[in-house]
């Protein structure tokens, strides 16, 4: 009961901080700063000091900015605008016609920017127009962009699989590979809600007018392939253990810039655009993962992790009950926070619970990655849902509901994920890691 107590004055600090409009990061010191005063002996000060020091130096961390820019490069020079013209020719002839390419084309962006929100702006940019040019459904444009962008948090390199490996210690690597089978899995099952649409609502498809022939579209091939190489370049050293996550990071930025430079649009404007917004995104996580790693410290010290995990194991919940109670708190959660901060902000409880309950490390990040993934397109805080707004102009509750059948085909991803675990086991088991 004592321990109750404790977590519900916790979490009456964060919401009251949150609730005034502090920073995510910011709050989080806050909680911890008041848990180490008030129920322990250390000195606050010191004790945040080291951890924010250590947790900050390591090394797997530096990944993460240099992903950030490598896709703040893309977006912002016309390679994007290439890919969605090698990727259309092929896309015409499915059932739904152009509407994959929302899909196809954030599948392969998330393979080189690692964010959902820079995914949703350089696909939507370039395919909403053309879409509504050529009489798709509104709500079919926006609910498909919506759903298929979130995959830019689960296909590497992801920033939420960083952060998650950084926050746990595990091999960023490791959670890049596992992530591949199901991030594939997950865009075919939004492509075939798609050709479902298709033959369900026949009337409502277009004629979308493109014929070419096989060399035609093999000559439009030509615009993809500078991202196909920077894809296989990234995903393949790290797949075939040449590289590390951040050694690959670093490949992935050099090859961003020489492929902007040689097509002409990389400019002393579009450079410092780039670094600047690589930096103000990095910066924002950096407090978000410092403020996280002082709460950990000071709930480990009141000694929370602990009791809750042994409150879970007397309940005596299966690992499926477990998992399915851990999806719907994350989808919660998702209503107030996004997901960085939703992962950071737990994860010192949750690791301890998901280890207390046998379950593999490497698939909960996975598991999490999809959960966190719903949370983007749940209002009133899902951040895909306030860029599509900006970009579009619809109503917040509008876009939501176009983005529902793109939510449920997500829940039926985190049952085949416990279903067939090797999804996302498979890869990092048996393929060779530095």
């Amino acid at each position: 009961m004592e321990y109750l107590h404790l977590m519900m004055i916790f979490l009456l600090v964060l919401f009251l901080l949150l609730g005034t409009g502090v920073w995510v990061g910011l709050a989080l010191f806050g909680v911890a700063f008041v848990g180490l005063e008030l129920f322990t002996n250390r000195p606050a000060g010191d004790a945040m000091i080291t951890t924010i020091w250590s947790s900050s130096s390591s090394w797997t961390l530096t990944a993460l900015p240099l992903f950030i820019w490598m896709g703040e490069i893309l977006y912002r020079t016309r390679l994007s605008e290439d890919m969605f013209k090698g990727i259309s020719p092929w896309m015409s002839g499915l059932p739904g016609g152009l509407i994959h390419t929302n899909i196809v084309g954030c599948t392969v962006f998330a393979a080189v920017s690692g964010s959902s929100a820079a995914t949703l702006t350089t696909v939507g940019k370039m395919s909403i127009p053309e879409l509504r040019r050529r009489g798709y459904p509104e709500y079919l444009i926006i609910g498909t962009l919506a759903g298929a962008a979130t995959l830019g948090l689960m296909i590497p390199p992801s920033l939420t699989l960083i952060v998650y490996g950084v926050t746990i210690n595990e091999s960023i690597t490791k959670l890049f590979i596992a992530g591949i089978l199901p991030g594939i899995v997950l865009a075919a099952m939004f492509m075939g809600y798609v050709a479902l649409w298709s033959v369900v609502r026949r009337r409502e498809v277009p004629d979308i007018g493109i014929r070419m022939s096989l060399y035609e579209r093999l000559r439009n091939s030509r615009f993809l392939f500078p991202i196909l190489v920077l894809v296989t370049v990234v995903i393949g050293s790290m797949y075939l253990g040449y590289a590390t996550a951040t050694e690959a990071a670093a490949f992935g930025v050099i090859g961003a810039l020489i492929l902007a430079l040689l097509q002409g649009s990389l400019t002393r404007k579009t450079f410092i655009d780039s670094l600047l917004g690589a930096t103000r995104t990095s910066a924002m996580i950096a407090l978000i993962l410092g403020g996280a790693a002082a709460l950990s410290l000071s709930m480990g010290f009141i000694g929370l992790p602990r009791a809750l995990a042994e409150f879970i194991d007397e309940l005596g919940l299966s690992p499926f009950s477990l998992l399915v109670a851990l999806m719907i708190f994350y989808i919660i959660l998702g209503c107030f926070l996004d997901g960085i901060s939703s992962v950071v902000l737990t994860m010192a409880i949750v690791e301890t619970m998901i280890r207390q309950a046998g379950i593999d490390i490497i698939w909960f990040g996975i598991f999490i990655v999809v959960v966190v993934e719903m949370a983007q397109i749940t209002p009133p805080i899902g951040f895909n849902l306030f860029v599509m707004q900006g970009m579009t102009g619809h109503d917040m509750g509008y876009i939501a509901k176009t983005a529902l059948p793109m939510f449920a085909i997500m829940v039926v991803m985190v049952f085949i994920l416990m279903a067939f675990p090797e999804l996302a086991t498979y890869l990092p088991d048996n393929i060779r890691q530095r």
